[in-house]
C-alpha cells in the first residue's frame, strides 16, 4: 500500500474537504442565498447542477443518466491508469494529476449517485433535510451536484461594436463551482504545462554492457 500513499492521500483530502462543505451548504443554505466572502469578487453562492463541471447540464434526464455512467466508466479507467503509472515507476508530478483528476471525478460522482436518496429537494425558500421521512428528492444516479464557489472578478459592459455581445453585460469568472472541479481543472492545467517533464522518456542504459567494446569507447575517448 505504500506505493499507493500519494493518490490515497490526494483523492481522500479532496473527498473530505469536498463532502464536508457541500453537506454545509445543502443543509445551511437556500438555493441561491449568497454569503460575501471578499467584497464583490468571491462569494459563497449555492446552486444545483446535472452532473457536469462549472454548472453545465446535458440533455435532460437521459443525459443526466449518460453522464453519470460515462463518469463511473471514467473513474474506473483512471483508477487503473493511475496504478499502471505507479506500477511503472512514472513520475510522481503525473501520478499527483491524475490523483486530482480522480478525487474531482469520485466527489461529483457522490452528488450524483446518493444526494438524491439522501436529501430533500432545495428551494429558493426551503431548507434541504437529511433523510427525508417522505424518500429523497430523485433516484439513485439522478442527484444533483451542489457548486457553491463563485468569482465574478471583472463585470462590466461589451462596447457596441463588440461582435454578438455589444451592448451586453459580461462576468468573468461566471462559472459556479466546487472543490472537486477544482481538483480535476488543477489537475489538467498542471498537467497541460509540464507534460513535457511528466512524460520525458529516461536515458536506456544496456543491461550487460559489452567489455570489448567499453574498452574501444574508453580507448578513442582518453580521460584527460
Amino acid at each position: 500500500m505504500k506505493k499507493f500513499r500519494i493518490p490515497l492521500i490526494i483523492v481522500t483530502s479532496v473527498l473530505i474537504i469536498d463532502q464536508i462543505l457541500k453537506f454545509w451548504i445543502k443543509l445551511n443554505m437556500t438555493l441561491g442565498q449568497e454569503y460575501y466572502m471578499a467584497g464583490n469578487w468571491f462569494i459563497i453562492h449555492f446552486t444545483e447542477n446535472e452532473g457536469m463541471a462549472f454548472g453545465f447540464s446535458f440533455g435532460g434526464s437521459a443525459g443526466k443518466l449518460f453522464l453519470s455512467i460515462f463518469r463511473i466508466l471514467a473513474i474506473i479507467a483512471i483508477g487503473y491508469y493511475i496504478k499502471r503509472l505507479i506500477d511503472k515507476k512514472a513520475h510522481w508530478g503525473l501520478v499527483t494529476c491524475f490523483s486530482l483528476i480522480l478525487a474531482g471525478a469520485i466527489g461529483n460522482m457522490i452528488d450524483s449517485a446518493f444526494y438524491g436518496m439522501l436529501f430533500s429537494a432545495s428551494s429558493y425558500h426551503t431548507l434541504a433535510a437529511w433523510l427525508p421521512e417522505g424518500g429523497g428528492y430523485a433516484p439513485f444516479l439522478f442527484g444533483k451536484v451542489v457548486d457553491m464557489f463563485y468569482f465574478p472578478i471583472i463585470q462590466g459592459t461589451y462596447p457596441d461594436w463588440f461582435p454578438f455581445w455589444g451592448g451586453n453585460d459580461f462576468i468573468f469568472f461566471r462559472p459556479v463551482f466546487n472543490i472537486s472541479d477544482a481538483s480535476i481543472s488543477v489537475g489538467v492545467i498542471i498537467l497541460i504545462i509540464f507534460q513535457g517533464v511528466f512524460y520525458k522518456e529516461p536515458a536506456l542504459v544496456p543491461e550487460n554492457p559489452d567489455p570489448v567494446e567499453d574498452a574501444v569507447v574508453k580507448e578513442n575517448n582518453p580521460v584527460e
